[in-house]
């Protein structure tokens, strides 16, 4: 079985010191393939490190929507700086996230002027919402998503904006939360997306999967996520890995 993780953060402070043994567990639970999301200079450095010692290891870069205050043309040339490595694949985490204190129109703005930077280099866009579905997608809507593409990271919404995503285009990422008893909602989204546009994810150390819920996440863990929504679909975990996988390929384009 190959599992291809499409959002995870090794490359955090959170794991410092442990991202190798990190990688061999994941390895070892059939976890092969990994794409690292960086937000800042510490987590950009040690992607990028990653990314060129391992064959199977991604990249994706961003300004969160919780450090959209900081965003300005320095940190747009930050920004491209970054996306211009081969190995980096995806440009993201960003969105908005009406959890945090940061206001909401300055966050749309930082939002806004992202998707404009993907069109630019034509990079697929991974999106971060919290709280906020009801606005993060009129601007996706509005954007020129077509000419880049997207996912859906740790797809949070119901059956409806569920289509809804889909119909832009957008492929839809799993991550431990459809796991959740209290989660039945996601659990019928992942149930009515197309298998060619599933995706599954950790975002570790978050959001980590049951029976696991309570401890830090991380790649190797994805596996229980791929069994779970492969008991659900009927399918076989393998078959669903399989897929998932491939969708994953295509959406980072790595073999164009």
């Amino acid at each position: 079985m190959k599992i291809f993780d499409s959002h995870t953060h090794i490359n955090a402070r959170f794991f410092a010191g442990d991202e190798y043994d990190a990688i061999k567990r994941a390895q070892a639970f059939g976890v092969t393939a990994m794409l690292l999301v960086a937000y800042d200079d510490y987590s950009a450095t040690q992607m990028l490190k990653l990314c060129e010692q391992f064959p199977n290891i991604y990249g994706a870069v961003g300004i969160h929507p919780d450090d959209a205050l900081n965003y300005d043309d320095a940190k747009e040339n930050w920004l491209e700086t970054i996306l211009a490595h081969p190995k980096v694949k995806v440009l993201g985490e960003i969105g908005l996230d009406y959890h945090n204190e940061v206001d909401h129109q300055v966050q749309k703005e930082v939002f806004q002027r992202q998707l404009q930077l993907a069109a630019k280099h034509q990079l697929p866009v991974t999106i971060h919402n919290r709280d906020a579905i009801a606005d993060t997608y009129p601007i996706l809507k509005a954007s020129e998503l077509g000419r880049f593409g997207g996912i859906m990271h740790s797809f949070n919404g119901n059956q409806d904006w569920a289509k809804k995503f889909l119909d832009l285009g957008m492929y839809l990422s799993y991550s431990g939360v459809v796991t959740f008893g209290n989660a039945k909602e996601v659990k019928q989204a992942a149930l009515s997306t197309p298998l060619d546009r599933m995706l599954v994810e950790t975002d570790a150390p978050y959001l980590t999967p049951l029976p696991f819920r309570g401890r830090a996440n991380e790649p190797a863990l994805t596996r229980y996520t791929v069994e779970f929504l492969a008991q659900e679909l009927g399918l076989s975990a393998a078959s669903l890995a399989s897929r998932t996988y491939q969708n994953t390929e295509r959406i980072l384009r790595i073999n164009d």
